[in-house]
């Protein structure tokens, strides 16, 4: 067996780059995730970085299925807008504009 296994990936214990709230979506340098319990700003945050979430989107914006979403830390939400934002996963179904959250599923996309 491998002996420089550290520990399962899809939770992972972060610093809360602002204060979250369960189900929230955060960004951790190159890291995003879905805070699992509260935590103030600086304080640690369990957050899972796997799986399909529904997250908050920008309204106004209709999305496709399979769509490739982006994090807009600005302001804290869900975008297909690639400019300025961080690549995070695929929205698993379509959402209309007035949508105000939708299912992404985490991770690498191509």
């Amino acid at each position: 067996m491998a002996r420089n296994f550290v520990q399962p990936g899809d939770t992972v214990t972060v610093l809360a780059p602002y204060d979250v709230q369960p189900g929230d979506g955060l960004l951790v340098g190159a890291l995003f995730a879905v805070a699992l319990n509260a935590a103030l700003s600086g304080k640690p945050v369990e957050a899972r970085t796997r799986d399909v979430w529904r997250l908050k989107k920008n309204t106004g914006e209709a999305w496709t299925a399979w769509a490739k979403i982006y994090w807009d830390n600005t302001n804290k939400r869900c975008t297909t807008t690639a400019t300025s934002n961080t690549l995070i996963g695929v929205c698993t179904q379509a959402a209309a504009g007035a949508d105000t959250s939708c299912p992404v599923k985490l991770g690498i996309v191509a």
